[in-house]
C-alpha cells in the first residue's frame, strides 16, 4: 500500500468521444427537479442513511424515540445530499471525462455552479438546523464535520493528489453509524467506533473493485486511482488483503459483547464470501468479476449491518 507514483503519470489526454457524448446528452430535456435530485447522488445517500439508521437502532436497548429517529434521518440525509451536490461542482470537469459520470447535470452544463452551490448550501443549512433543534448539537457538529471531510478534504485535496485517497478519505464515509449513535445517545461510544472501523476497512476493496473495471475512465480524468498508478495486479492484491482485515474487524462487535451468535455466524459467512470474491478477482481477473465483486460489496455491507440489527433485537429473546 505504497504511494510511489506521481500525479504527472496520469495526465488526462483529450477525449473527443466523451466530449461529444456530453454535448449530445446536454440536448436531452430533463425536468429541473430531476436534475437537482440527481445532484444528491440518491443511491450513495441511501446507503449513508441506512448505516446511520442502524447506528440509531443499535444505540437503544429497545426502539429509540420516533421524533429523534425521523429528525436525525432527515437531517443526515440533507447534509449528505448537500455534500454530494458540492462534489458535483468541484468535479464537473472530471465527471465530463468519465462515461460513468458524464450524465450528471453539472458535467452536461445544464446546471451552473451558482445554482448548485446555492442548492448545496440550502440543504446543508436545513439539515444542520434540523439536527441542532430536534436531535443534539453533537450530532450536528459531527455531521457537518463529515460534510467538510468528504466535500473538501477528500474531494478537493486527497482525490487528485494520492492513490491512497479512498483509504484516507474513507474516514468521512465511515461516519454514518457514529452519527446515528450520537443522535440517540448524545455521545460516541466504542460500539459506534467499531461500526465506523468496519465501514472504513470496507471502503477500499469496495471502491477499488469499481476502479479496476473503470481504470481508463480514471486515467482519462487524470485521477491517480490505485489501478492507474500501481496497476491491476497490485490493486487486486490490496482488495484481497483488505477483505481479510475486514473479516477480522467484523468480529469485534462479538468479541466486545455488543452482539451474539446470530451476528457472529453472519459475519463469518459474509466475510468468507467477500474473501472468495476477492480471491477470484486476484487470481483470475476479468471486468465481469470486478463488477460482481463491486456489487457484492454493497450487498455485503447491507446484510452485515442488517444481521447486526437482527441480532440486537433477537439476542434478549434467545437469552430467555
Amino acid at each position: 500500500m505504497t504511494q510511489s507514483a506521481t500525479h504527472s503519470s496520469v495526465t488526462p489526454p483529450p477525449v473527443a468521444g466523451t466530449a461529444a457524448a456530453v454535448r449530445n446528452a446536454s440536448q436531452v430535456h430533463i425536468p429541473l427537479w430531476r436534475q437537482f435530485y440527481a445532484l444528491t447522488k440518491p443511491r450513495v445517500v441511501q446507503l449513508i442513511v441506512f448505516c446511520a439508521l442502524i447506528g440509531m437502532l443499535l444505540a437503544a436497548p429497545g426502539l429509540p424515540p420516533a421524533v429523534t429517529v425521523l429528525a436525525a434521518t432527515a437531517g443526515i440525509w440533507l447534509v449528505a445530499a448537500a455534500a454530494a451536490a458540492f462534489n458535483c461542482v468541484v468535479e464537473q470537469h472530471i465527471d465530463a471525462r468519465m462515461s460513468r459520470t458524464a450524465w450528471r447535470p453539472t458535467a452536461r452544463g445544464q446546471l451552473g455552479n451558482r445554482q448548485t452551490l446555492l442548492f448545496s448550501a440550502l440543504l446543508c443549512a436545513a439539515g444542520s438546523a434540523l439536527l441542532w433543534a430536534f436531535v443534539n448539537p453533537l450530532t450536528m457538529v459531527l455531521t457537518f464535520a463529515t460534510f467538510v471531510g468528504y466535500a473538501v478534504i477528500y474531494t478537493v485535496v486527497l482525490k487528485p493528489m494520492t492513490p491512497q485517497n479512498i483509504v484516507i478519505g474513507g474516514a468521512s464515509g465511515a461516519m454514518p453509524p457514529v452519527l446515528g449513535w450520537a443522535a440517540v445517545r448524545g455521545d460516541v461510544g466504542p460500539e459506534a467506533l467499531m461500526l465506523c472501523l468496519i465501514i472504513f476497512l470496507w471502503t477500499p476493496p469496495h471502491f477499488w473493485a469499481l476502479a479496476l473495471y473503470r481504470t481508463e475512465d480514471y486515467r482519462r480524468a487524470g485521477l491517480p486511482m490505485l489501478p492507474v498508478t500501481h496497476g491491476s495486479e497490485f490493486t487486486r492484491l490490496q482488495v484481497l488483503l483488505y477483505s481479510l482485515v475486514l473479516l477480522a474487524a467484523t468480529l469485534l462487535p462479538w468479541l466486545y459483547g455488543m452482539s451474539g451468535l446470530t451476528y457472529l455466524v453472519s459475519a463469518l459467512v459474509l466475510g468468507g464470501l467477500f474473501i472468495a470474491y476477492a480471491w477470484k478477482l486476484w487470481r483470475d481477473y476479468s471486468d465481469a468479476q470486478a463488477r460482481k465483486t463491486f456489487r457484492f460489496s454493497i450487498l455485503y455491507l447491507s446484510l452485515l449491518f442488517a444481521a447486526l440489527l437482527l441480532d440486537h433485537y433477537l439476542s434478549p429473546w434467545i437469552a430467555l
